[in-house]
C-alpha cells in the first residue's frame, strides 16, 4: 500500500564515499610531513657529500630523526584507526 512504484527525484548518496585510503588523521598527516622531510634530507646529504662537503652528516642524521618519526606517527594512526590504544 504504501510503495506507488516511482522513484524518488533525488538521487541516494552513500553514508561514506569508497574510498581506498583511510580517512585523515593528525597522525597520519604527521607520518606524511615526517616522509617528506626524510626525503628532503636524503636528497640533501647526497648532494652535500657529492659537492666534498661533510655537512651531508647532518642530513643523515635529520634523515634518520625524520624516519623514525614516520614510523612512529604511521604506528600510532594505524592503533588509533583499529581502536586498541595501549599505553
Amino acid at each position: 500500500m504504501g510503495d506507488t512504484g516511482r522513484r524518488s527525484s533525488v538521487p541516494r548518496k552513500e553514508p561514506y564515499p569508497m574510498s581506498l585510503l583511510p580517512p585523515p588523521s593528525p597522525d597520519r598527516r604527521l607520518a606524511l610531513y615526517a616522509l617528506a622531510v626524510c626525503l628532503l634530507a636524503v636528497a640533501a646529504a647526497v648532494v652535500s657529500f657529492v659537492q666534498g662537503s661533510w655537512l651531508g652528516v647532518v642530513w643523515v642524521l635529520l634523515a634518520g630523526l625524520s624516519s623514525n618519526m614516520t614510523w612512529y606517527y604511521m604506528k600510532r594512526a594505524k592503533v588509533t584507526r583499529s581502536g586498541s590504544v595501549t599505553g
